[in-house]
């Protein structure tokens, strides 16, 4: 499947067909296209929990009680379920990580192309801490880069998404102890293939005319 004929026949699934399974190999692609999703500055503020059977999709629906009960038979019927985390700050001990890898992937010529990268990207931090005073809302939008990537990505491969914001992140948070990890949840992905009455999948997809959201210079 060509890439827009994938954006337009993806849509939020609404009900899922509890008997089918993704197939391992297709959920590393998936794995595979998160891990690879692009961020400012590579700086990769993200955490991936992946749920795939009963007992830790019924942890993951936790957070989705009272208010959001709505979205509990979406987490409990999906074949594969993420919850995206952010990092709640780029510590030094991040940062460092990040500029390991980078060292050991041969990213660097010399130790200046080295030095370079790490100055840049404290820069940004410190832009987005100290002057945007923004950073936690920086981080989160590289996730949510992240959560694009694999929704495209998935449809691409014939699987159907349920991007969920309505969720308790505290209980969610709290539940797999994330403060702890420097993390905080932020949006769960529902992965799985539709079932046959899923309302959603007979309407048709609607979106804004070229023309009302470009402006071509």
């Amino acid at each position: 499947m060509d890439i827009l004929s994938a954006a337009r026949q993806r849509y939020t699934v609404k009900a899922y067909d509890p008997d089918r399974r993704i197939p391992e190999d297709t959920m590393q692609q998936i794995y595979g296209l998160l891990r690879h999703s692009p961020s400012s500055v590579n700086s990769q503020p993200w955490h991936f929990i992946v749920a795939a059977t009963p007992d830790a999709k019924a942890r993951m629906a936790k957070g989705a009680q009272g208010g959001f009960s709505y979205n509990e038979p979406k987490i409990l019927n999906a074949s594969h379920v993420i919850l995206l985390c952010a990092r709640v700050d780029a510590d030094h001990g991040h940062l460092e990580r990040l500029l390991a890898q980078e060292q050991k992937d041969g990213r660097f010529r010399d130790e200046a192309a080295r030095a370079g990268q790490a100055k840049g990207r404290s820069g940004y931090v410190e832009l987005h801490r100290y002057t945007e005073k923004n950073l936690p809302q920086w981080l989160e939008k590289q996730v949510y880069i992240a959560l694009g990537t694999a929704m495209l990505g998935a449809a691409a491969l014939g699987v159907d998404t349920t991007p969920m914001e309505g969720i308790d992140t505290r209980v969610l948070d709290a539940e797999f102890g994330l403060h702890a990890q420097g993390l905080t949840s932020l949006v769960m992905l529902g992965l799985g293939y539709r079932a046959e009455g899923d309302f959603n999948a007979g309407l048709p997809k609607s979106r804004l005319e070229q023309e009302q959201v470009f402006t071509f210079l």
